[in-house]
């Protein structure tokens, strides 16, 4: 079974009710102290997405050395957190605790991020939790390096809190924004940027473009190198710091659970007398769905039973949704066998994609029986095509931006395959 999500990942980051190239607006809440009040984060990264055409709208409540504990009581972060307006709740812990042994993180630090990452579930069932993965000190944490050897370096402090960060992420099937992974990529191969300020702990203003800049990615998984904000920072400065996020972020979402808790659309069918298909809903992540049976029918069953009014076989396809995401498989069905196969791996020779006005298509001598195509919201559309021996021209000329499956059965097999029309 190929894996959906990877295939779903890199061909569109965002199958939605949009086009990937469509302005997005997100809404996002921020809980931490002051490495995210330093700068003024939130605005920053409002500002980025303004400059690659996307908006967002924050909030936040930043507290000088605040813990997650002291938020998961504090009435203001509680009440913010409560208006359930929310894509997203980054939260930030205080800039040494996840570094500390792992005892102690245990005890002041976890049991806190899943207290809050709950109430954020309760009020807000589409948003995302994501930790604000921050970095170690310039020259490690002089403080506590008496007592706690691994912290004495930036390597090893920094380290601890990639790790922990991680761990809070993981066991909360949350996301993390990974600005400290960021932050180490730029002082490996960017030595140049001063990411600290004069306490070598918070972030000078390129340490805070770069995390406005990897919060950005994380959060519209887009590509970065659409950024034009540069907060008076050097061109060249900028440039790294923009491609520092790409490689690290945006060429690597998964590492940071971006997308992993996403929509996964499967099914099976099975066939019993007068045309009837059964069929079996296995999705994961999903809360609704939108059948289309590749004759002109359609349900929103989770597992709908369908009768075809003659034998035949038929493009299934389904979406599986959760707010604002989604993942669409399509599967051939045979009435007369039962017969079912996997479009995903029957892919077939097209260019260009991203599609201006026709999509050309190798059809290498296939005899045609079938042309559909579908949009993300599972609606057919009648398309207009011209086909040779070789080569079908599929005319997308009328259609509106967006994210298409182009499904085509020749010699009894569906191809299948996802394009974007500008």
């Amino acid at each position: 079974m190929i894996n959906h999500k990877l295939f779903y990942i890199a061909v569109t980051l965002a199958f939605v009710t949009k086009s990937s190239f469509a302005q997005i607006t997100k809404h996002a809440l921020f809980l931490g102290n002051s490495y995210t009040s330093v700068n003024n984060l939130p605005a920053l990264t409002a500002a980025v997405a303004t400059s690659a055409g996307d908006t967002l709208i924050y909030d936040s409540n930043l507290i000088g050395g605040y813990t997650l504990q002291q938020h998961s009581v504090d009435a203001t972060s509680l009440s913010k957190i409560m208006l359930g307006t929310w894509d997203y709740v980054v939260l930030q812990e205080q800039s040494q605790l996840p570094s500390f042994p792992i005892s102690q993180v245990e005890t002041n630090v976890f049991p806190y991020a899943r207290k809050l990452d709950s109430i954020i579930n309760l009020y807000n069932p589409c948003a995302e939790t994501m930790f604000y993965m921050t970095w170690g000190r310039k020259t490690g944490d002089s403080l506590n390096c008496p007592t706690w050897p691994p912290v004495c370096t930036y390597s090893g402090m920094d380290s601890l809190l990639h790790l922990r960060y991680m761990m809070m992420a993981d066991s909360n099937n949350a996301v993390a924004s990974p600005v400290g992974a960021v932050w180490k990529y730029i002082r490996q191969h960017y030595p140049g940027i001063e990411l600290y300020s004069a306490d070598y702990s918070h972030p000078s203003l390129a340490g805070s473009f770069a995390g406005a800049c990897c919060f950005y990615t994380s959060m519209f998984r887009k590509n970065p190198m659409a950024i034009t904000y540069t907060a008076g920072l050097p061109t060249a400065d900028v440039a790294d710091i923009i491609a520092a996020v790409k490689t690290v972020v945006y060429d690597s979402l998964l590492n940071w659970n971006i997308g992993k808790y996403d929509p996964v659309a499967d099914f099976s069918a099975s066939a019993s007398a007068g045309n009837t298909i059964t069929f079996a809903n296995t999705s994961l992540n999903a809360g609704s769905y939108y059948w289309s049976f590749g004759d002109g029918d359609t349900s929103s069953s989770a597992s709908p039973v369908h009768v075809y009014a003659t034998s035949g076989v038929f493009p299934v396809m389904l979406i599986a949704s959760h707010c604002d995401y989604a993942d669409t498989i399509t599967l051939s069905v045979n009435t007369a066998t039962a017969g079912i196969n996997n479009v995903c791996k029957q892919q077939f020779n097209s260019y260009p994609n991203p599609i201006i006005n026709e999509l050309i298509i190798d059809i290498q001598n296939r005899k045609l029986q079938k042309v559909t195509v579908v949009d993300c919201l599972g609606k057919v559309h009648s398309a207009s095509y011209s086909a040779a021996a070789d080569k079908m021209v599929i005319d997308f000329s009328s259609f509106a931006a967006g994210v298409y499956m182009v499904n085509i059965i020749a010699d009894n097999t569906v191809y299948s395959q996802r394009v974007v029309k500008r």
